[in-house]
C-alpha cells in the first residue's frame, strides 16, 4: 500500500445513509451518499485539495514520476483545480502552471487560471502566448458531457483527447509528458500508433482513486521526441 493510500484509507468513518428527500431525485440522493462516504472526498478536504481528482494525479505521478520542482505545466480541464494545486505544490515555487477550463475557477496562488473552452479556435494560441517557452507536461482531465450511449460518449471524449494531443505535440519540450483521460477501451489504435511514434513510452493506467464502476482511465505518453 502506498503512503497516499494509507493516508486516505486510514481514517474511515461510519457509513452515512442518505434518505431520499422530497423534491430530490434518487440519482441525486445516490450521488450525495457516495460523496459523504467517499474516503477520497474526505481526504481531499482534510489535505486542502479542491477535489478528490488530486489523488488520481498523485497516483499517476507515483507510477511515472513526472512532477517536480520547476516544471512548466499545462492543465486542461482543470476545474475545480485539484490537479493544478498539486502541480503548483510539486513545483516548489518555481516553474509555471497554467490551468484552463470552460468553467469558472477560483484563483490558485502560483498558477495562471484561464476560463476558456479549449475547443475554441483561439484557445491553443492563447495558451502558447502565456507559456514561457516550451511545456514539460501537458495533462488533460477534460471530459465531454455524456449521453449514456457508450460509443457516442467514447467518441466525444476521444475528440477532446486528440485536440489536446495535437496541442501537446506543438508545445512539449524534449522528453515531455502527455497525459489524458479516456474512457474504457483506451485510446484508439490510430492515435496510439501516432503517440508511439512521437514518445518513448505509451501506456494506460487506471488510478485506484477512480470511482468504482467509472469507465475512465488515462493514457500516459512519456519521453517526447521533439522534432
Amino acid at each position: 500500500m502506498s503512503e497516499i493510500e494509507k493516508q486516505v484509507t486510514g481514517r474511515r468513518k461510519k457509513f452515512v445513509k442518505v434518505k431520499t428527500a422530497k423534491g430530490r431525485k434518487r440519482g441525486s440522493t445516490n450521488w450525495l451518499q457516495r460523496q459523504l462516504n467517499d474516503p477520497y472526498v474526505e481526504a481531499a478536504k482534510r489535505m486542502g485539495f479542491r477535489s478528490r481528482a488530486a489523488f488520481k494525479l498523485i497516483e499517476l505521478d507515483e507510477k511515472y514520476s513526472f512532477l517536480g520542482r520547476g516544471k512548466s505545466i499545462v492543465d486542461l480541464g482543470a476545474a475545480p483545480g485539484g490537479w493544478t494545486q498539486l502541480a503548483v505544490q510539486r513545483n516548489k515555487g518555481q516553474g509555471q502552471v497554467i490551468g484552463l477550463d470552460i468553467l469558472e475557477m477560483d484563483d490558485i496562488e502560483g498558477a495562471t487560471i484561464i476560463q476558456k473552452d479549449f475547443t475554441e479556435d483561439d484557445a491553443p494560441d492563447m495558451l502558447k502566448d502565456i507559456l514561457r517557452g516550451k511545456a514539460d507536461i501537458v495533462m488533460s482531465d477534460m471530459a465531454a458531457n455524456t449521453v449514456g450511449h457508450q460509443q457516442t460518449d467514447h467518441l466525444r471524449i476521444m475528440a477532446l483527447v486528440e485536440m489536446a494531443y495535437e496541442f501537446a505535440k506543438e508545445v512539449l519540450e524534449v522528453n515531455g509528458v502527455f497525459i489524458a483521460k479516456v474512457f474504457q477501451g483506451g485510446a484508439q489504435k490510430e492515435l496510439l500508433d501516432d503517440m508511439k511514434a512521437n514518445f518513448a513510452k505509451v501506456g494506460h493506467f487506471k488510478p485506484k482513486s477512480s470511482r468504482k464502476g467509472s469507465p475512465e482511465t488515462y493514457v500516459v505518453a512519456t519521453g517526447f521526441k521533439a522534432k
